[in-house]
C-alpha cells in the first residue's frame, strides 16, 4: 500500500504518553495513529453503508399484512 507523510501538531506530553504505548506494543506512534485512524474510517463507512440499507428499505416499505388497511380502533386496542 502505497503512503505519504503527513505534519501532525501534538501536544509533548500527549507525544510522549503515545511513545510509551508504542513502545509498551513494540509498535510505533505512527502505525497507533495508522490503527486508530483506520478504525474511525471503517466505522464510518460501516455506519453508512448501514444508513443507506436502511433508508433503501424504508423506501421499498414493509409488508405488515394489512393491506394498507387499519384493522382496529384506538379503543379496541387499549381495552381493558
Amino acid at each position: 500500500m502505497k503512503t505519504r507523510n503527513v505534519t501532525l501538531a501534538l501536544p509533548e506530553n500527549l507525544l510522549r504518553r503515545l511513545k510509551l504505548i508504542a513502545a509498551a506494543r513494540e509498535s510505533s506512534v505512527s502505525a497507533l495513529l495508522t490503527m486508530t485512524l483506520r478504525q474511525i474510517a471503517d466505522e464510518e463507512q460501516g455506519y453508512q453503508q448501514a444508513r443507506r440499507g436502511m433508508l433503501a428499505d424504508l423506501q421499498k416499505g414493509y409488508n405488515l399484512g394489512t393491506q394498507g388497511k387499519i384493522g382496529w380502533s384506538r379503543e379496541s386496542v387499549h381495552e381493558r
